[in-house]
């Protein structure tokens, strides 16, 4: 009996283990892979949490949460954060996590010489003292509503002195992947780090393959030589793989303000009317049909409908070409005038400046269009404003303080709007700084320093037994802690 038992069992298929393994596309090469050292959403992308953690980190939801700092607290009148840190963190290197780390990586950030793309999120600090190895008290010169949400961005992670400098060609920090291998225009590759101070990740080995062609991203996918491509850059194939029950399709929301992005320091962009003649001459709900197969929503300011305190402002410039013809005879510009629009490569950014020219035309504007890869964008645009216009989505969450710099890619320079960011960042009573977010959209609306155009989807598409991938990218990052193949 004991013996026919085996025999039964034995011939019993053994169910083949999940695969521990992923393969996720990605539209654009980061410049490097320090979230510290440059602008690119690329960088958080690969980045974010997987490699790189911060005292507090941006959950799918929206919502900070504690990070490499397990808890916090805040003083009375807001000039005292008190972090307690998680013992037992290391770096991929070995080096320990304790608040000298946290010294090292904001004094690092806040530094003259600096190259932190964000570097004025760590203006308000004054101070970062270490009572013990494991708290860290950060004291700021004035209160900052924003402080533990600006502490969750890429640009804030804890970085290891002895690998920071090497961090652009091989990133080192806490998280629970470490980097494997960079092969440049195809491929990225993060290992499980096996000392993580936290739960293990389900996934052995992460590889991003950069494929910004949309049709070669639908090609990928369907074959099977991508497993994912969290946000998909062809969507007008959706319908494809909506049918395809191998797939899971994924419609949620990004942080992404699609813009055609004027350089505000230049003639005659310089003029409202000039801008505003712009704004009433595009159709935004028909650039989102063409460019984008209805995807997204139309926005009117630089805010998008799944931010707190968000104000519908996309009515305030309706498609209105006579409007615009009335705005560039009183701005003094004369039919076939021309400027061009700087192009970088996501087809987002490519369909919508072609249809932006095509509208423009149409009220006597002529546009050269000029596409150029990232790293000449992020230089000739980003770095040295040497452009006109540009269409680009800006991917960082509530990023209203852009306006507020003094100096930014675009050059907006407003007294008003500059003093309104102010009272936001120093009220501390939640009604007034919904009151002040509102007025802050309101202002952008009514200057109209760039052209606000649609709020980008995320329109995920992977394989249907992959579980824990994001709906919704309330940051830039595709976070594969949670992510794991179902049986």
């Amino acid at each position: 009996m004991l013996a026919g038992l085996c025999t039964c069992l034995a011939s019993v298929p053994a169910l083949a283990a999940p695969p521990d393994s992923l393969t996720i596309g990605i539209a654009l090469e980061p410049p490097g892979l320090d979230p510290t050292a440059g602008a690119a959403g690329a960088i958080r992308d690969v980045t974010y949490d997987n490699i790189f953690q911060g005292l507090t980190r941006i959950d799918e939801a929206g919502k900070v949460v504690p990070s490499l700092a397990k808890s916090w607290t805040v003083s009375p009148d807001g000039l005292t954060y008190t972090f307690d840190l998680q013992n037992g963190v290391t770096f991929q290197d070995g080096t320990q996590f304790d608040c000298s780390i946290v010294q090292f990586s904001y004094g690092r950030a806040m530094a003259a010489d600096s190259i932190n793309a964000q570097k004025q999120l760590f203006a308000p600090i004054a101070k970062v003292d270490c009572p013990s190895p494991l708290q860290a008290v950060i004291t700021l010169k004035q209160p900052t509503s924003t402080f533990l949400y600006n502490m969750a961005w890429g640009d804030a992670v804890m970085v290891a002195p002895k690998s920071a400098a090497a961090n652009k060609t091989h990133p080192v920090g806490t998280g629970p992947f470490e980097f494997s291998r960079w092969v440049p225009g195809d491929r990225i590759e993060l290992i499980r780090n096996p000392h993580y101070w936290g739960p293990a990740p389900k996934l052995a080995a992460v590889t991003f393959r950069i494929i910004p062609d949309p049709a070669a991203a639908t090609a990928a996918l369907l074959s099977g030589a991508l497993d994912a491509y969290p946000d998909f850059p062809a969507p007008e194939t959706v319908v494809k793989f909506q049918h395809d029950p191998r797939f899971t399709v994924d419609i949620g929301t990004t942080e992404g303000k699609v813009i055609l992005a004027l350089n505000d320091a230049r003639k005659p962009f310089n003029d409202i009317r000039f801008r505003q003649a712009l704004a009433y001459a595009i159709d935004r709900n028909a650039i989102i049909e063409a460019a984008y197969s209805g995807y997204g929503k139309v926005i009117g300011s630089h805010y998008t409908p799944s931010d707190p305190n968000y104000v519908d402002l996309s009515g305030a410039y309706p498609y209105d070409p006579a409007k615009a013809k009335q705005l560039l005879q009183e701005a003094g510009v004369k039919p076939g005038m021309s400027f061009t629009i700087t192009m970088p490569p996501p087809s987002y950014a490519q369909r919508s400046g072609q249809l932006v020219a095509a509208y423009l035309s149409q009220v006597g504007i002529n546009v050269k269009l000029e596409s150029v890869e990232w790293a000449k964008w992020l230089s000739q645009v980003f770095s040295q404003s040497d452009f006109d216009a540009t269409v680009i989505a800006h991917v960082e969450s509530r990023d209203l303080d852009i306006y507020a710099r003094p100096h930014y890619y675009f050059n907006y320079d407003s007294p008003a709007y500059k003093a309104l960011y102010a009272q936001y960042i120093a009220a501390t009573d939640p009604t007034q700084q919904a009151a002040l977010v509102e007025k802050l959209q309101r202002q952008l609306s009514a200057d109209e320093p760039n052209i606000f155009l649609f709020a980008l989807p995320k329109i995920g598409i992977w394989n249907a037994k992959l579980k824990g991938m994001w709906s919704n990218d309330p940051m830039p990052a595709d976070d594969v802690t949670q992510v794991y193949w179902a049986q």
